[in-house]
């Protein structure tokens, strides 16, 4: 796989993987991790708010009075 990255892209990228003491191959993979591991957290939250909306949309009701 290439990855292509402009000229900022690079520097912040290289900054990252300064700061994270890796190299950027691994601040690559460690950063599309962390952004698949939020996304999928995100789905999660964003069904159990819908079920729970759901589930008490009658008491949610009546606190809204």
């Amino acid at each position: 796989m290439t990855l292509r990255l402009t000229e900022e892209q690079d520097l912040a990228l290289t900054l990252l993987a300064q700061a994270e003491g890796v190299s950027k191959q691994e601040a690559t993979v460690r950063a599309i991790l962390e952004a698949a591991a939020r996304r999928r957290h995100e789905a999660r939250v964003s069904d159990l708010s819908a079920t729970a909306r759901v589930r008490y949309a009658d008491l949610l009701e009546r606190l809204g009075r």
